[in-house]
């Protein structure tokens, strides 16, 4: 029987790419080291990232004005890095509320920037995101930020909102690399790296160059998103293994049909799932609007919740672990990124029906 781990982040690698990691990660080299003792300044280190910089500048088809930073840390690093580099003399930013997610960094933006709130999801089931029409953009607002994918919740935006001459930003943790992406629409984009990326760890930011002029004077020079273009993301020693790892998984995304190919087949695992909770006859229920549904972390409730951990003890004797919601919502939770397999949600949806003969 096969195990699949089904946790919202650090969440399941490609099996290919741990098969690689295993072979590259800690084998000496000709110089005597292996890939977590080679110095950041070195000339394998740097061919490595230029590698990573690279692969993943072709899958997104990266225009030629943006600009790609390996940072350590996480998202949340970001929730205070985005003010504090994109305000420039702006002391406003918009956000819009979509869940969990866009509310914390909406918190955090609140200890630089007067907030605004530029949009706000229905907070009643069905959930949905924002709708994308009448928000409120004040003028001078220096960005307005979005989370086109809402881990905690699985809501995501079926669109993309037209903020005119506002640049927008995306936390797009969970769903950066799930599908093509028309990064143009965008002034700045983050990710951390343990959904779709890598390991823990590491942050992505991909920024429009104009908006590199704007990082307030006393940020800290590690976290000056200028700073870090203009040294290719080495001010500081950067996550030198998470780096190397991401690069493995660019090449197997790449290898494997690249976003198109990540997109069709997100999309037929998440299918399948909805439709095995709608066809429950409401023994499985899941609160998101058809429409709105997440294809990364598909969220769903059992209507009996006393039988939420006979389930989970169920799934975890068939190897279906992680499936607990989030502390702050319950439930049940499945998040699918591009390294869980067709053959894991097929493994999930007998386990769901088996459990509904047994209790329904």
């Amino acid at each position: 029987m096969s195990a699949f781990n089904f946790a919202s982040g650090p969440a399941r690698l490609p099996d290919a790419v741990l098969a690689r990691a295993q072979q590259e990660l800690l084998r000496r080299g000709a110089d005597g080291a292996c890939v977590a003792e080679r110095p950041f300044t070195g000339a394998a280190f740097r061919a490595m990232l230029a590698h990573a910089r690279q692969r993943l500048a072709e899958l997104l088809a990266l225009p030629d004005n943006y600009r790609i930073l390996f940072l350590a840390g996480g998202a949340m690093h970001q929730f205070s890095m985005v003010p504090l580099n994109l305000l420039g003399h702006s002391r406003r930013a918009a956000y819009a509320d979509s869940g969990y997610w866009s509310r914390r960094a909406m918190a955090e933006a609140a200890r630089y920037a007067e907030v605004t709130l530029a949009a706000q999801f229905a907070g009643s089931a069905p959930l949905a995101a924002p709708p994308l029409d009448g928000w409120q953009l004040p003028a001078g607002s220096a960005y307005c930020h979005i989370t086109p994918n809402e881990t905690v919740d699985g809501v995501a935006y079926p669109a993309l909102p037209d903020c005119g001459s506002v640049p927008l930003v995306a936390d797009a943790t969970s769903s950066l690399l799930t599908a093509p992406l028309d990064v143009s629409r965008f002034g700045l984009i983050y990710a951390a790296a343990q959904k779709n990326i890598g390991i823990a760890g590491m942050t992505l930011v991909i920024v429009r160059e104009d908006l590199l002029q704007r990082p307030a004077p006393l940020v800290p020079t590690p976290f000056s998103y200028r700073v870090q273009a203009e040294q290719h993301s080495c001010v500081n020693t950067p996550p030198t293994v998470a780096i190397h790892l991401a690069g493995m998984v660019f090449d197997w995304i790449a290898d494997n049909g690249g976003l198109a190919a990540m997109g069709e087949i997100n999309r037929r695992k998440a299918a399948q799932l909805y439709a095995a909770i709608d066809a429950s006859g409401g023994f499985y229920h899941a609160p998101v609007a058809i429409g709105h549904r997440s294809t990364s972390n598909v969220r769903f409730h059992l209507a009996d919740a006393a039988l939420t951990e006979a389930f989970l003890a169920a799934a975890e004797e068939r190897g279906l672990t992680n499936l607990r919601g989030h502390s702050q919502i319950g439930g049940l939770r499945a998040s699918l990124y591009n390294a869980m397999p067709e053959a894991g949600v097929a493994a999930l949806i007998a386990c769901m029906a088996d459990f509904m003969r047994r209790y329904g």
